[in-house]
């Protein structure tokens, strides 16, 4: 632990120890979770959101972010959680900004055919 404090930038070695575990072949996430439908709730003859429809999205969301290969979700982390630019997302991950580009890429076009988005007549 004292070694990993007296680095120059521990945060990034720590980043860098969590990313490759999660990417690690051996720690496979077994199992899927299935998302709650979302629904609508009737009120006097009127039709209102339900109000648990952004639980619902979320775990849509998640359920989705899930069956993405783990380095997809390692970079869109990374990059909308962590807002950390793509070199060094690259560093940290052990590949070139254009792979950690590419990754993101694929990962959003599989995110938008399969997560409905609001306001799109998809509910």
């Amino acid at each position: 632990m004292r070694r990993i404090g007296s680095l120059d930038l521990p945060e990034r070695y720590v980043r860098k120890m969590i990313t490759n575990q999660f990417l690690s072949w051996r720690r496979r996430k077994s199992g899927s979770d299935t998302p709650i439908p979302p629904g609508e709730l009737l009120e006097h003859d009127r039709v209102v959101a339900d109000p648990a429809w952004r639980l619902a999205e979320r775990q849509a969301l998640s359920a989705q972010l899930d069956r993405l290969p783990r380095t997809q979700q390692t970079v869109l982390v990374l990059r909308y959680f962590y807002d950390l630019p793509d070199a060094e997302i690259a560093e940290t991950m052990g590949c070139r900004p254009a792979t950690v580009r590419a990754y993101a890429s694929r990962a959003l076009a599989t995110l938008r055919t399969t997560v409905p988005m609001e306001g799109t007549g998809s509910r």
